[in-house]
């Protein structure tokens, strides 16, 4: 979300999704509000510190880690005041975080090298994420009276497995990761996770198949990626949806267009999609919510809060369809 201000967030994001409000993320605030360094804080007995070149493994939690702690604890302090002013429970809450490859590759190791790059750390890094996690949904579930939901964000998952994580020196990249190594560590941190698990991959060619073999139970996804993606992509992720998995798919703009969308036109990638994969429409309604196309931070205070009033009403459109939304 766009800001500096969690009170507002939270107020803005129970007002709008009242039945699946999110913890909001403010990353305009600086160090330790970003993917990462929130992530960090998540952390068991690991630590980090903000050097130049990005965030690096330290011996113990300095000032950085500490103000990402911080801010995690407010965030979800302004979450359930915006809860209990509502004075109505949500059936759930979603909590995010970064995923294990996506963490691992941008946090440095002392020599400079990412996480990933050292088998002995990179499994340490993961059951720190897992045990983590677990007791931050569990401090949630407890704090707001609710189930709570956690969603991995994989933003660097494609990068990981095509080979394409730099070096120190910037001159080369680090191995591939096989697709074997990478489901299971990311099933070893889904393991723990209350279900339904979330994972999410805003990036082109989003490993679909690879990310449900590993455990998650829900895919999100930006519809306009997929637009551009192989056929083999659109498959899997008719697959799943064959398989019952729910589908978060991105259709409202995470910036303001120039023209005001309409429902139709939001739903449109959404209708082509399922006549693409020889579903009917009426599938929508059951197994895909619909979603702002990725973060909201770039967007102005007005449009996020629009964009999530967009993503709420183009769900109950998917429920209850329009005439003109007939093939």
């Amino acid at each position: 979300m766009p800001g500096t201000d969690a009170l507002e967030a939270a107020r803005t994001v129970v007002g709008e999704l009242p039945e699946l409000p999110y913890l909001p993320e403010l990353p305009g605030r600086g160090a330790g509000a970003g993917l990462i360094g929130r992530t960090a804080a998540l952390l068991v007995d690991l630590a980090v510190e903000l050097v130049p070149s990005g965030y690096r493994v330290t011996a113990r939690p300095g000032r950085d880690h500490r103000r990402a702690v911080d801010l995690l604890r407010g965030d979800l302090d302004a979450l359930e005041e915006a809860v209990d002013s509502a004075g109505v429970r949500p059936a759930a809450i979603k909590v995010q975080a970064a995923g294990p490859w996506t963490l691992t590759s941008e946090i440095e190791l002392r020599t400079g090298h990412k996480v990933l790059t050292d088998s002995g750390a990179l499994r340490e890094f993961a059951a720190s994420l897992a045990e983590g996690l677990r007791v931050h949904a569990t401090e949630a579930s407890r704090r707001l009276g609710v189930a709570t939901v956690v969603q991995l964000d994989e933003p660097g998952l494609p990068t990981v497995l095509a080979g394409g994580v730099p070096t120190p020196s910037g001159y080369g990249t680090v191995p591939a990761v096989p697709d074997g190594d990478a489901v299971e560590l990311l099933r070893a941190v889904l393991g723990g996770l209350p279900v339904p698990r979330i994972v999410h991959c805003c990036a082109p060619r989003p490993p679909l198949a690879l990310l449900r073999r590993a455990g998650a139970d829900a895919l999100a996804v930006d519809a306009e990626l997929l637009a551009g993606a192989p056929r083999s992509t659109v498959d899997d992720l008719g697959e799943a949806w064959d398989a019952g998995a729910t589908v978060l798919l991105g259709l409202v703009p995470a910036l303001a267009p120039v023209t005001p969308p309409s429902l139709q036109a939001l739903a449109r990638p959404a209708l082509d999609l399922v006549d693409r994969l020889g579903f009917h429409r009426e599938m929508l309604a059951q197994r895909c919510l619909p979603t702002p196309s990725c973060g909201l931070a770039g967007a102005t205070t007005d449009w996020a809060q629009r964009a999530l009033t967009l993503a709420r009403e183009l769900g109950q459109a998917f429920v209850d369809p329009p005439d003109s939304w007939s093939r």
